[in-house]
């Protein structure tokens, strides 16, 4: 392949680009065998317990209970038990980040501009 790149030609261009085509293929399997090796952990079930040890601030019980009565916390039930999808918690842990002021103040200028008085 060095020797292409440097006497890149019309006529050894179809010879680079089989090589390149090759050598993109190979990065592919290697990267899906790699990706079958390695589970990854974003949908992992956490009950009750397991949620109050994750979550950041370690509520407690009846605080996790409160957030699923008031429908704040995304939870999947059955068989009469709460269940929490890990990727689900993270988006909403994500989502309560608050805004700061410049961004705040970005948004009410922004519905002025469009609300008409």
């Amino acid at each position: 392949m060095e020797n292409l790149k440097e006497g890149l030609t019309l006529e050894t261009l179809p010879k680079a680009f089989t090589l390149l085509s090759n050598e993109v293929s190979e990065i592919k399997r290697l990267l899906l065998e790699r990706s079958n090796e390695q589970p990854t952990e974003t949908d992992r079930w956490f009950d009750l317990n397991e949620l109050c040890q994750y979550h950041p601030d370690k509520p407690s019980k009846p605080t996790v209970y409160g957030w699923v009565n008031a429908g704040t916390i995304p939870v999947h039930k059955g068989c009469k038990k709460l269940r929490f999808l890990k990727s689900e918690i993270d988006n909403w842990l994500r989502q309560g980040r608050k805004k700061t002021l410049s961004e705040t103040a970005s948004e009410a200028e922004k519905y002025c501009k469009t609300k008409k008085w």
